[in-house]
């Protein structure tokens, strides 16, 4: 197999994993019902537990973690040969993401990518997993906004990868690139939050004002 035919493979496999929309999928089979015509209508984690709540909602956050993890698994398994096993997870995580944020069998209505990310994130440095998630739960339990706690996160996640992998360029600019998709899906948030209208969540009660 050539390097390019591994490319394309990689590509292929991990946007269709990308496809595998958790909240869709467990919002029909077990809700008999589409998360994305409730709420903000986002195919995400956050928006189906604000409309079904409890701890099937960590069921949808387990598929995005698995098919993320799944994908950079298989990508960098196909490009180990050429010398590019880490820069193959990332491209996984890319395509996986790329697939869960804009699914072509979904219509292109997906996520925001934060779960698929984070993913990527535990399969190549763990440490820079544990900076996000230290960042996301300490602005969360401080202010009960999740997207704040996001995009905070997403910042930590462009800088970390661009600091801790400087040695492997594409690895470094494949974690830029996510931690900067991530802050563009939140770009609606970002407005609310300076104009006062983002919503907070309580993932321990119910809805906050």
């Amino acid at each position: 197999m050539s390097v390019w035919l591994a490319l394309l493979i990689s590509v292929v496999v991990s946007y269709l994993l990308g496809n595998i929309n958790g909240s869709v999928l467990i919002s029909r089979l077990h809700e008999h019902d589409d998360v994305r015509l409730h709420g903000s209508g986002n195919a995400g984690f956050t928006n189906f537990f604000r409309n079904y709540g409890g701890v099937i909602s960590l069921l949808v956050m387990l598929v995005d973690l698995l098919k993320a993890v799944a994908a950079c698994l298989v990508s960098g398994f196909l490009l180990k040969p050429f010398g590019l096993y880490m820069e193959g997870q990332m491209l996984g995580g890319i395509g996986v993401t790329l697939g869960h944020n804009f699914p072509a069998l979904l219509g292109f209505r997906g996520g925001k990518g934060i779960v698929c990310s984070l993913a990527v994130a535990i399969v190549l440095d763990w440490r820079i997993a544990a900076i996000i998630v230290g960042v996301f739960l300490i602005l969360y339990f401080a202010t009960h906004y999740v997207s704040l706690g996001s995009i905070v996160a997403a910042i930590s996640y462009t800088v970390c990868f661009v600091l801790m992998h400087k040695n492997r360029p594409w690895v470094a600019a494949g974690g830029a690139f996510l931690g900067l998709l991530a802050l563009y899906m939140h770009r609606a948030n970002i407005v609310r939050l300076f104009q006062g209208k983002e919503s907070k969540v309580n993932f321990f009660g119910r809805k906050q004002p």
